[in-house]
């Protein structure tokens, strides 16, 4: 029994001193013990890699290792294993029967096994390939899910649902919120976002969507909190600045010559109550001269069937461009006729147009014709406003297509209106749509076009310049721009095409967009005019350059805007400063 004893009981302190690999306490049973009980460990190692190296094997062939015991291939193996031991193994194997040590046999051998194979660290898995799960995919969240029950988890999700329904908004969900542009995965949830702040911001009592949009900063809102913020915000403060109140000295000086030479509210209403005046009458002289027309003809031919021989009255010249400038009194309409415009239609006309507006109004006019082509009506009270009508029809242009064989054989009707008169009023027309369609819209380019014009009459080099030509260089230069300009800035901007020769006879020219051939709008100015209308430009940008630009406007400069602002109570309490410096030095009294 001694010899079975690993190690005789010691106490902590001797075993402490004692080291891990000292030699045998006794005279060689002891050492061999040790030994022995050592080899016995790394066997039933070896035994449990064995038993779970076969059991996987079973496993990937699909068979049972419990339906198949051990037998003799198992003590091979461990004879293999035997065979490769050292001497001293040998020795201990020879010794597996002796009452000391349990074997295969022994009743405890089974227990130490199981103990072995389930204590930590002694458990090592085999090396097997790593499997390739089988990969669901989603077409709607473009995700793979790794194995059926995740995929199944992924389609019930919220997500999932949420991307599924908004994929298909048209397909008649009645969980979709087309205001919103909001898909609900639920009737509740949907209830909830209806009574929610979000949709009931977009829509008002009535269920109509509410939008505000901000034209000076070119931005909409659905919320009418939002747009107060907007409005309150620095962001259309400064946009209110950039265009109500310019903060450069060359925008001051242009928007004050502005002011200048706008017409005062007195001359605006006084036009405009002339023209209508002219236009109301007109169409009472067209409406009898039908009826005469009709009588004419006879009984059959009735008022409707009857052909009307002025067609219409239209704006044109600096009245339909709204460019019309402190002083002016002469604005400009065009009638239309269905026929040919002759001396004899000008003198009916005229001759019927008093009695017409007698009956319009009470007001006095005096109607004078011109043999070329108008009429001229003035008014008698102050400010005195005068409005011509020139009488043309689309038929007076030459029709491309009749040979000029027969053009030379027809003889002129020499009581036929001026062609060139009637010529230059259908171009008028022309001229005053272009602009309505260009430029209108265009923000500072009214506004420079009147700077322009006053330009042209205060400066006698500047007034060779058409005005037609004037204005297609201006739309021109500021619709290039590659930014919105202020008033300063873009009368700079059409200077400088000017001084860069585009007038010139070797230059590019300005092209009259409301013609079907290619035609120069400078055509009526001389080489002479072009080059000092350049020079007048050269020297006028080199005044903006040195800060000069009212002597380019004929006006006086203006003051400097101070660029800070003293508060009331700093300013109070400068004064009341002053004043007590003051009084100290006067003896001690305000003055």
């Amino acid at each position: 029994m001694a010899a079975c004893q690993t190690r005789s009981p010691m106490r902590p302190r001797e075993r402490h001193r004692t080291p891990a690999r000292s030699g045998p306490p006794d005279r060689g049973g002891g050492n061999r013990i040790r030994h022995r009980n050592h080899q016995e460990r790394r066997n039933k190692v070896a035994l449990l890699r064995l038993v779970q190296v076969s059991g996987a094997t079973y496993t990937a062939r699909g068979e049972d290792p419990a339906a198949q015991p051990p037998g003799p291939g198992a003590p091979t193996s461990q004879g293999s294993h035997s065979s490769r031991r050292s001497p001293a193994s040998r020795s201990s194997q020879d010794r597996q029967d002796s009452p000391c040590r349990p074997g295969p046999s022994s009743p405890g051998y089974d227990a130490s096994v199981s103990s072995a194979a389930t204590g930590p660290g002694r458990l090592l898995k085999p090396r097997l390939g790593p499997r390739q799960p089988h990969l669901h995919y989603c077409p709607v969240c473009k995700i793979s899910c790794a194995g059926m029950q995740t995929y199944q988890e992924h389609l019930d999700g919220q997500k999932h649902r949420k991307k599924e329904a908004a994929q298909r908004p048209d397909d008649g969900n009645p969980l979709y919120c087309d205001l919103c542009s909001v898909s609900c995965t639920g009737a509740e949830a949907y209830k909830a976002h209806i009574r929610g702040a979000r949709h009931q911001k977009v829509c008002n009592d009535q269920g109509k969507v509410i939008r505000f949009r901000c034209k000076l900063c070119q931005c909409n809102f659905n919320d009418r909190n939002a747009k107060d913020l907007h409005l309150r915000g620095r962001r259309h403060r400064l946009q209110y600045r950039a265009k109500r109140r310019p903060e450069t000295s060359d925008d001051r000086h242009v928007m004050c010559k502005h002011a200048a030479i706008y017409p005062t509210e007195a001359e605006l209403q006084a036009i405009q109550k002339a023209v209508s005046h002219a236009e109301r009458a007109l169409r009472l002289v067209s409406d009898l001269m039908t009826e005469e027309d009709s009588e004419s003809l006879g009984e059959e031919c009735s008022l409707a069937s009857s052909p009307r021989i002025l067609k219409g009255v239209m704006r044109v010249g600096i009245l339909a461009k709204g460019l019309v400038l402190r002083g002016d009194r002469n604005v400009r309409l065009t009638l239309l006729c269905s026929q040919k415009p002759t001396r004899a239609l000008l003198c009916r006309i005229a001759a019927r147009l008093p009695e017409q507006l007698l009956m319009v109004t009470d007001d006095k006019y005096e109607v004078s014709s011109d043999p070329e082509a108008s009429i001229v009506i003035s008014s008698c009270e102050e400010p005195r406003m005068q409005v011509t009508v020139s009488i043309t029809s689309p038929l007076m242009r030459q029709d491309p297509s009749v040979d000029q064989e027969e053009k030379e054989e027809a003889q002129p009707d020499p009581d036929i209106l001026s062609s060139e008169k009637c010529l230059e009023s259908l171009a008028a027309l022309r001229h005053a749509k272009w602009f309505q369609a260009r430029a209108s819209n265009l923000q500072p380019c009214a506004i420079v076009i009147r700077v322009l014009r006053d330009l042209r009459q205060r400066v006698p080099t500047w007034g060779a310049l058409p005005a037609w030509a004037m204005e297609l260089l201006v739309e021109k230069a500021l619709s290039s721009a590659p930014r919105p300009l202020s008033p300063g800035d873009a009368v700079r901007r059409v200077l400088e095409c000017v001084a860069t020769g585009t007038l010139l006879a070797d230059g590019p020219g300005i092209q009259d967009p409301c013609e079907k051939d290619q035609m120069d709008a400078l055509d009526s100015m001389t080489e002479q005019e072009r080059e000092d209308v350049t020079a007048s430009a050269q020297h006028a940008l080199r005044m903006v350059a040195f800060r000069q630009i009212h002597k380019v406007l004929g006006m006086e400069p203006l003051s400097p805007r101070p660029r800070f602002r003293k508060r009331p109570r700093e300013t109070k309490a400068e004064e009341g400063a002053c004043d007590r410096k003051r009084g100290r030095q006067d003896g001690g009294g305000l003055v």
